[in-house]
């Protein structure tokens, strides 16, 4: 198939002074893969708190994975008032604005602690508000600094990146939140006592956050120029919905983060389990670590992988062997289970990039409205969760894993129908 419709902005024109308009575009790359990881690393850090806070308040599943419906929630409320920002104050403003709200988020969990679960989830939504914003600007932008055919490619290289913050995350959230927890077990804590223990690490992350706003704002991005796209098919002039291989990425979207999210969130307890590795919360935090850094680990090999091979193709092998993962960990069990798994993330690497520039291809001026409908689907990371949360209550935390095997398979489907999409060359 052609490449991708919109052609590259005017910093990738070739042309005098096209090596400094290189270096221009590898800088911003370098500049955006940094919020990358650092939403990377905020995200899974629910991974932790999720079982943290399920325990405080004493919460069924359903009730412990509304901290992911409540974040995940937000891609399906933001997303398009999002795009709309982005157009109007550009993609550098719209990446600062994302990292000031998400700066708020993170200081809410400050009185969070004080006053209740519920407080907890409107922190959440605040945060996960200013990442879809980071996610809507960042998405596209590394998608046209550079050639469309290796589009999928550079979306994966930033996406390892934020895979490392992801492996980090629940390492970090162990040491500094469950650990401090477990130092205390002997005593008799109420639930803001326990609560309180977030308070140091969110409270530097938002420090974090505006310090990073701020560098953004002063670094000399180049103007993504949106005129210079050129819609290459006629189909722009109608609904961007016309466009099947975008609607069935928009359900590969939604089911593919569904089913990464669920998995993380339910890895800490179902590491707990006595048939399984009967691991502390403290202790299976590292392990969820290993989980996202399989998909950092895939991800670099991913990079290099799709610049020979098909996306397409790479897609429907990743899922075969995801869904094979998740029934040997769903019908197995000890140590087999447990690292079957965990080797699961490893088969995510490639799947949220590749299905999102395969969805964006040949769609041209469409290109930006598609984004935001992609990022709406993130909204899988709140309602398959929700619904594995209903399985693990009335069946278990292992059988529930067969939803997320589920979702595997239409990513398979739609990996191996449009397999010849963005053909190596």
């Amino acid at each position: 198939m052609a490449n991708m419709a919109y052609n590259a902005p005017p910093a990738q024109q070739e042309g005098p002074g096209g090596a400094q308009q290189l270096d221009s575009n590898t800088g911003a790359l370098v500049i955006v893969t940094i919020l990358f990881f650092m939403w990377g690393l905020i995200t899974s850090l629910n991974d932790v708190l999720i079982p943290h806070l399920k325990a405080i308040y004493t919460l069924t599943y359903v009730q412990a994975m509304l901290v992911q419906f409540c974040f995940f929630g937000a891609y399906a409320i933001v997303s398009l008032p999002a795009g709309a920002l982005i157009r109007r104050i550009g993609y550098q403003k719209g990446a600062v604005t994302g990292l000031l709200i998400a700066a708020v988020g993170c200081a809410l969990f400050y009185p969070a602690s004080f006053s209740g679960y519920g407080v907890f989830l409107f922190a959440f939504f605040v945060l996960a508000s200013g990442i879809t914003v980071l996610q809507v600007a960042a998405n596209p932008y590394v998608a046209v600094l550079g050639p469309a055919r290796t589009a999928s490619s550079r979306l994966t290289l930033t996406q390892a990146f934020n895979s490392l913050g992801t492996t980090i995350g629940p390492a970090v959230g162990g040491l500094l939140i469950l650990s401090a927890v477990g130092a205390t077990a002997g005593a008799v804590l109420d639930p803001a006592a326990e609560a309180a223990t977030v308070r140091g690490p969110y409270l530097a992350l938002a420090g974090t956050l505006v310090v990073l706003a701020v560098l953004f704002m002063m670094a000399k991005l180049p103007k993504i120029d949106d005129s210079a796209e050129v819609a290459a098919v006629s189909g722009a002039k109608g609904s961007v919905l016309a466009h099947r291989h975008l609607v069935l990425g928009a359900i590969g979207i939604f089911l593919y983060v569904g089913a990464e999210v669920s998995i993380g969130s339910f890895l800490i307890n179902f590491l707990g389990e006595s048939h399984i590795a009967a691991l502390s919360h403290a202790d299976a935090a590292h392990y969820v670590s290993i989980y996202w850094g399989g998909a950092m680990i895939g991800r670099f090999i991913g990079f290099a992988v799709m610049r020979v091979v098909s996306p397409g193709k790479t897609l429907a092998f990743n899922s075969v062997a995801a869904i094979v993962l998740v029934l040997v960990g769903t019908f197995g069990e000890g140590s087999l289970a447990m690292w079957a798994i965990l080797a699961v993330g490893l088969c995510n690497s490639i799947m949220f990039p590749t299905i999102f520039s395969m969805a964006l291809h040949n769609l041209g001026k469409q290109t930006g409205q598609a984004s935001g409908i992609l990022c709406m689907a993130i909204v899988g990371g709140a309602l398959v969760p929700f619904a594995q949360g209903a399985l693990a209550d009335s069946m278990g935390v292992q059988l529930s894993f067969l939803l997320p095997a589920a979702c595997y398979g239409f990513i398979l489907y739609f990996g191996a129908k449009y397999a010849s999409m963005y053909a190596a060359k």
